[in-house]
């Protein structure tokens, strides 16, 4: 981890003393201090709570921490939320600080992240509970008066989402470093794009938190007090609780894969972040094909583990520099067979793992390992087949230099057809025309950037990766 820039450091101190400056009217503001501590013992208890709990469910891979606009909602949201709709400004901003500063933070710097977070969220309660008390919202929660109080509510949590979304875009211009960065970023974001989608992405989920906050604030004025207030909390322990399930989960299965991954890349050095790439490909299709999240999840593993098989095969065969003699070639034929033994008891793969036995299919019928033809393909297969065989003509490897991402497309599109679906073909030509094809890979020391024009390389007589990473003359991009 990279050290955090000095300017990131002021910025963060700045946005503390920025909060400590709402805080300090708190005593002139006539709060009341009972509320003001059960709120702020409630805030401090639910993300403790999470970060014990669900520490696993707290943020998506690779989502950032430091705030709503770029991660998931944290876990005191709410009961902020209900604090800038009962409380005065000063009040907010100290319940958001002082539940905020005893948090867990598990990623280093610790007193940096703490500071940050208890300092954002803080001059975002603010902000939320000037603009809800401008608006004449406090009234309107004592009266429940439906539907006023919906929007001033609502203005309270657009205030509070900007607020988090100026702060988040700030940090990202000015915190560096390689992967993460102590903010969670891949280093530093440039000014014109720094801020780009961060208020609509956190606009959603805290608007749902400041619905539960809105029930909290209502039932706390209502004869039933504080304590029937508490019960809107019993739902959002559920609701994180599935979570925080889901996301073991996806980790999990994350786990599962990278493992598998991993073991292939050591196995066979030549292809070494091939499968991630082919993985990544493969959802550049998908994405093109209109395939539902879920789908394409799926299909992103059967790019990323279509040659586990390889694990079955003989060492000494992939790593053999000579040509392969007919009986070894059949060997290392086998190994998408070899593959789905290996994951067909992995039930979240899905079609995933028709993908990894068929995706040497073509579709005239020649491939294997059961020659089957055109519909025949499973569609995951025939996806597949295309971003691998993308990949082994995009990727230098040490018999040859890679070859342009322009000329890989049109060999592509030469053997749509005969070998590959030409709806597959199609949809990765018009994704890579939209986006181009910057795969960061992992398992690779510098990620790949090929442009869609020619490279400065020799062109090449068409050629193939085999399952071994073997030349291949061949008369298309036989994966």
């Amino acid at each position: 981890m990279r050290p955090v820039s000095p300017w990131a450091r002021v910025y963060v101190v700045c946005t503390a003393l920025a909060a400590v400056c709402c805080v300090v009217p708190v005593r002139a503001a006539h709060a009341p201090w009972g509320a003001v501590l059960l709120f702020a013992a409630l805030c401090a208890g639910c993300e403790r709570l999470a970060g014990s709990r669900f520490a696993a469910g707290r943020t998506p891979e690779g989502a950032r921490v430091s705030g709503e606009a770029g991660g998931s909602p944290r876990w005191q949201t709410p009961v902020i939320l209900a604090a800038a709709f009962l409380l005065p400004p000063a009040a907010a901003a100290l319940v958001a600080l002082t539940g905020a500063l005893p948090a867990r933070v598990e990623q280093r710097p610790r007193w940096l992240r703490r500071v940050w977070r208890a300092g954002q969220l803080a001059l975002a309660a603010w902000a939320a509970s000037w603009v809800h008390g401008a608006l004449g919202g406090r009234d309107a929660v004592l009266s429940s008066d439906f539907p006023y109080v919906l929007v001033t509510a609502g203005a309270a949590v657009v205030a509070f989402c900007l607020v988090l979304t100026v702060l988040d875009g700030g940090i990202l211009v000015l915190a560096v470093g390689a992967p993460p960065t102590p903010f969670g970023q891949r280093g530093r974001a440039p000014v014109r794009t720094a801020w780009r989608g961060l208020f609509l992405r956190s606009l959603a989920p805290v608007a749902v938190h400041g619905l539960a906050g809105l029930m909290m604030a209502v039932l706390w004025r209502s004869r039933y007090g504080p304590v029937a207030a508490l019960l809107v909390l019993l739902p959002m322990y559920v609701s994180w609780w599935v979570f925080a399930q889901y996301h073991r989960e996806r980790a999990a299965h994350q786990a599962t894969i990278r493992a598998l991954v991993q073991a292939v890349d050591i196995k066979d050095g030549y292809t070494r972040g091939h499968s991630e790439r082919v993985g990544q490909a493969s959802m550049v299709i998908a994405r093109e094909l209109g395939m539902d999240d879920e789908r394409a999840e799926v299909l992103r593993f059967a790019g990323i583990l279509h040659d586990v098989g390889k694990l079955g095969v003989p060492t000494r065969l992939l790593r053999k520099d000579g040509p392969l003699t007919p009986e070894e070639r059949r060997v290392i034929e086998l190994h998408p067979e070899y593959g789905h033994e290996m994951v067909r008891g992995i039930g979240f793969l899905g079609e995933a793992r028709s993908a990894i036995l068929h995706h040497h299919e073509r579709l005239d019928g020649s491939g294997y390992p059961y020659g089957l033809k055109g519909g025949q393909i499973p569609e995951f297969a025939r996806v597949v087949a295309v971003a691998d065989a993308f990949d082994a003509m995009t990727s230098t490897r040490s018999y040859r230099r890679a070859r342009p991402v322009a000329a890989a497309l049109e060999e592509l599109e030469r053997c749509a057809g005969a070998q590959f679906d030409p709806r597959m073909v199609e949809a990765l030509v018009r994704g890579l025309g939209r986006r181009g094809w910057h795969p960061a890979v992992t398992a690779d020391e510098t990620p790949l950037r090929l442009p869609l024009g020619d490279e400065p390389y020799p062109p090449t007589p068409p050629v193939s990766s085999t399952p071994s990473g073997h030349r291949k003359s061949v008369g298309g991009p036989t994966p």
